[in-house]
C-alpha cells in the first residue's frame, strides 16, 4: 500500500473553488480501483489550507488515478494553479 499526505495553502480569494473542486475530486477519486481511501481536509484556523490524505493499492493504483481525467481537471487545471504553496509527502504503512 501506497499513502500519500498532500498539503497546499491556496492563494488568498480561490478558496470557495477549491472546496468545490476537492469535493468533485473525492467523489470521482473514491470510485478509482485500487482507491482505498480519499480524504480531504480543511484547516480550523488557517482557511486557505487544506490536506490530503490518500491510499493506494500499489504505484499502479496511484499512477492510474494521476492519469484520470478528474486529476487533470480538477489537480492540474485547477489546484495547482491555485496553490501558493504544496508539500507531498509518500508513507508506507508499519502494517496493514
Amino acid at each position: 500500500m501506497i499513502c500519500l499526505a498532500v498539503t497546499y495553502l491556496m492563494k488568498p480569494g480561490t478558496e470557495d473553488e477549491v472546496v468545490e473542486r476537492l469535493k468533485k475530486l473525492t467523489d470521482a477519486t473514491r470510485l478509482e480501483p485500487g482507491c482505498r481511501f480519499y480524504l480531504t481536509h480543511r484547516s480550523t484556523t488557517e482557511p486557505r489550507q487544506f490536506f490530503l490524505y490518500e491510499q493506494y493499492d500499489d504505484q499502479a493504483a496511484l499512477d492510474f488515478h494521476r492519469a484520470t481525467p478528474h486529476f487533470a481537471e480538477h489537480v492540474i487545471g485547477g489546484l495547482m494553479i491555485h496553490a501558493e504553496t504544496r508539500s507531498p509527502a509518500f508513507y508506507n504503512p508499519l502494517t496493514d
